[in-house]
């Protein structure tokens, strides 16, 4: 949801990259997609490039018990010579995501790669009722409902547990 903000924002072209959609079933199919993203993105006015679930594809080469194959890593390398391409004052932006980065692998999150990391925690009381609030704004509700009191009763809810809730209850 923060990339796309980014992107509407700023006026952007915004491209979503799942990552494990880049392995595909055919050896070099996922480098090759990199470099066509990459290469359609340079084109635009302004484009963010997001890989979402970066981890399915980038892990550490160095972890024994990972053994990631052949394929992972000729699309690691392929995005990592992307990057090693890029110009940051190009008005393509990249903005990687991912719940371990733990297991990222160190040549990508090396500085003149990832220059900026940026944790999202549990939002506190106050970010939860306000993730209520703009989650229900489009939402027939009664007018009364108490964000307030639903945001006490999901201590522990990311903003997408949380968006969740409200598309259930919608």
């Amino acid at each position: 949801m923060c990339a796309r903000a980014v992107a509407n924002r700023t006026k952007a072209v915004f491209v979503r990259i799942v990552g494990s959609r880049i392995l595909g079933k055919y050896s070099g199919e996922g480098p090759r997609l990199i470099r066509e993203q990459f290469a359609l993105a340079r084109q635009k006015p302004a484009c963010i490039l997001f890989f979402d679930e970066i981890d399915s594809f980038a892990t550490s080469r160095h972890a024994p018990e990972d053994g990631a194959s052949n394929e992972q890593q000729r699309v690691l390398l392929e995005l990592l010579i992307q990057l090693d391409g890029f110009d940051p004052r190009d008005n393509l932006k990249v903005i990687l995501n991912t719940n371990r980065p733990d297991m990222l692998d160190p040549a990508l999150l090396r500085p003149g790669r990832v220059d900026r990391r940026i944790e999202f925690g549990i939002p506190d009381l106050k970010g939860r009722t306000k993730i209520f609030k703009i989650q229900t704004k489009t939402m027939n509700i009664e007018p009364n409902v108490r964000f307030e009191l639903l945001a006490r009763l999901c201590t522990n809810s990311t903003g997408a547990d949380i968006c969740s809730v409200c598309t259930e209850a919608g």
